[in-house]
């Protein structure tokens, strides 16, 4: 077993990333706690420590710079190793994700689950029984690109940023599955003990201090 931070490190996940990754975690970790009904706490986890592994594939540089202050050099740094995943692991984000998990030899579960973690499934997820594929899912809406924020932040923040991106959904479309997505907060604090504000930068700050030494 590794540490999670040396997996980040052999794959050359940027820190943003890697701090993205953390924070998810770390949000299903509270979800985890709260709930009345019995999850896989430590399946969850470790899904939403890998489950943008691929993402670099994806970047637009230019905004990538912007949003996180990135020097020329960072700059040229993230665009090599977007290179490199494309050219092992081809031009989607997901499969390339479900590779590396599956490099990884972490148990079909994880892989199925880190698959499934697509906004597009938003309202396939909401409809379904899986809660663990539902916290995941959600846990991920929770986390900006520099925290944590309510869910409806984070969805205008995405408009946004992937405004005329050729990710970008339709409006209409996407306005349904943040819909799906509210329904799945409604879900999930229905079995907790907290409310959705109860998850912030500083309920999340020790226990990603933690998961960093978490092994995988």
């Amino acid at each position: 077993m590794r540490k999670i931070i040396d997996i980040y490190e052999e794959y050359k996940i940027m820190p943003h990333l890697q701090l993205h990754q953390l924070r998810v975690a770390a949000v299903a970790w509270i979800i985890c706690d709260s709930l009345s009904s019995e999850v896989d706490k430590d399946t969850i986890i470790k899904t939403c420590l890998l489950h943008d592994m691929g993402n670099v594939i994806k970047f637009d540089l230019e905004q990538t710079r912007s949003v996180f202050g990135l020097s020329e050099e960072e700059v040229e740094s993230v665009a090599q190793v977007k290179l490199e995943f494309i050219d092992k692991y081809g031009e989607d984000e997901h499969e390339a994700t479900v590779q590396i998990i599956k490099e990884l030899c972490l148990p079909e579960r994880v892989v199925y689950l880190g698959g499934e973690n697509r906004f597009s499934y938003m309202c396939k997820h909401k409809d379904g029984e899986d809660l663990m594929q539902k916290l995941i899912h959600y846990a991920d809406g929770r986390v900006g690109p520099h925290g944590v924020v309510s869910y409806n932040e984070r969805m205008d923040d995405a408009t946004k940023r992937y405004h005329g991106h050729k990710l970008n959904v339709k409006e209409m479309e996407r306005e349904r599955l943040v819909n799906c997505g509210r329904d799945i907060e409604k879900d999930i604090f229905s079995n907790s003990n907290i409310k959705p504000e109860d998850i912030n930068d500083e309920s999340v700050r020790e226990i990603i201090k933690n998961l960093r030494n978490f092994e995988i």
